[in-house]
């Protein structure tokens, strides 16, 4: 297949995937969800077309794979993720798996490892609040106390995944043999403005910022807005909107540090009473671990600072944390060398996001390849990149695949 058409056949199936979503005129996708079953069921249909053989394993994430020449032979992982996070764009995520489908359809000759694709099941973290899922099952860090997190509309992840098709009681069926693989490659859109105020069609990841998410409760006292003075209120929403103004000062103040509270939950929720209860969500990032580790720190006082002065009650939990992960220096170096086949000119960057590239370097080398997405706009519906700009992609990551081939055809 000519790469032109390869990446025509990506913008197709970038098309059909944005279509399947849980919410009506906007791209929603999540863990276990119905959306998720019918987008593993497409995706998986292409991969069968392309000679993979497919399955999903105990969490639901797709698994296509791509035989070696040498049944004994270690594998190469592919992919990225399907699940998104609300109200989405069609590239985050879906871009990297079908560069990592369009890969394997190019193919021309056998290589001496197997190619597994993989299309995590969730990488976001929207319905439970913990992110990598999949990405964790398959490295073996899953934390089996995950399973009796509850969604919003009450289900544990335990019912969720059974009613997805999985088993909650095989998660450690999922995780992958360390010695058995070569790495792990993961292209992305960049997420970001780098690549496209430099000119360039894609750039080379060298490492993923660290990560913190925590969960802040405020707990007042509710009352009637018309009737308590002011003076004796102890309203949680005010003490939860003071800690969010900290947050941006403190982020602002910080080089190399960005944090986000990104939802809000009020209780009771009514135009005429106050706020008793808020539940916020913190998200602290930073590519230096002790940098992030010591805002979260700060933050943390804050809470408590606040809620004594408020006279409410503050509580702060850690619901996950990521090191900063560097990326694999011989992986990446091979991966320059493809890509520099297709654009001379090349930059190394760091990922402020996080990736499921991230989990995985607990178990194999990895690197990544971004791409470069117009605006630098992502988790946001005019997320794009350019068809060519996604060629480029493929190239480099065919390439990849060929001068890895070489250096173990004598292995």
């Amino acid at each position: 297949m000519q790469r032109i058409e390869a990446v025509e056949r990506i913008v197709d199936r970038l098309e059909s995937l944005g279509k399947i979503s849980e919410e009506p005129d906007r791209l929603t996708r999540t863990f276990a969800s119905q959306a998720m079953r019918r987008a593993n069921d497409l995706v998986g249909s292409w991969m069968t077309q392309a000679g993979m053989i497919v399955r999903q394993d105990a969490v639901g994430n797709l698994i296509g794979h791509y035989p070696s020449v040498r049944p004994d032979s270690r594998k190469l992982l592919l992919g990225s993720h399907l699940d998104t996070v609300r109200n989405a764009g069609k590239f985050d995520g879906a871009l990297g798996v079908l560069l990592a489908i369009a890969c394997i359809e190019q193919l021309r000759n056998p290589v001496p490892f197997s190619i597994e694709v993989i299309a995590f099941a969730d990488e976001e973290g929207v319905r439970f609040q913990s992110t990598y899922l999949g990405s964790r099952a398959v490295a073996g860090v899953f934390d089996v106390r995950d399973l009796e997190r509850i969604d919003a509309g009450g289900t544990t992840m335990a019912e969720c995944i059974r009613a997805f098709g999985g088993d909650p009681a095989c998660v450690e069926s999922c995780r992958f043999d360390a010695k058995d693989l070569i790495g792990y490659v993961e292209a992305h859109i960049e997420q970001g403005p780098v690549l496209e105020s430099r000119g360039h069609a894609i750039g080379i990841v060298s490492a993923i910022a660290g990560q913190t998410r925590a969960q802040i409760d405020f707990q007042g006292i509710a009352g009637h807005a018309g009737t308590v003075p002011m003076a004796s209120r102890k309203d949680a929403f005010c003490a939860a909107a003071e800690f969010t103004l900290a947050v941006e000062q403190q982020a602002r103040e910080i080089s190399e540090l960005v944090a986000t509270v990104g939802q809000v939950a009020i209780e009771p929720n009514a135009s005429n009473v106050i706020p008793g209860f808020v539940r916020i969500t913190l998200d602290v990032r930073s590519r230096d671990d002790a940098t992030r580790q010591t805002a979260c720190e700060s933050l943390r006082q804050t809470v408590a600072k606040i809620s004594q002065r408020r006279q409410v009650r503050g509580s702060w939990q850690i619901v996950q944390e990521n090191p900063s992960t560097p990326c694999s220096q011989e992986l990446s170096a091979l991966l320059r060398q493809a890509a520099a086949k297709h654009q001379p000119n090349l930059i190394t960057l760091p990922s402020g996001a996080g990736h499921d590239a991230a989990v995985m370097a607990k178990i194999t080398p990895v690197a990544m390849l971004f791409v470069r997405c117009r605006g630098g706009v992502s988790h946001h519906p005019d997320e794009s990149a350019t068809s060519e700009d996604m060629s480029v992609a493929l190239g480099a990551l065919s390439d990849f695949i060929s001068l890895l081939a070489s250096r173990h055809e004598d292995v």
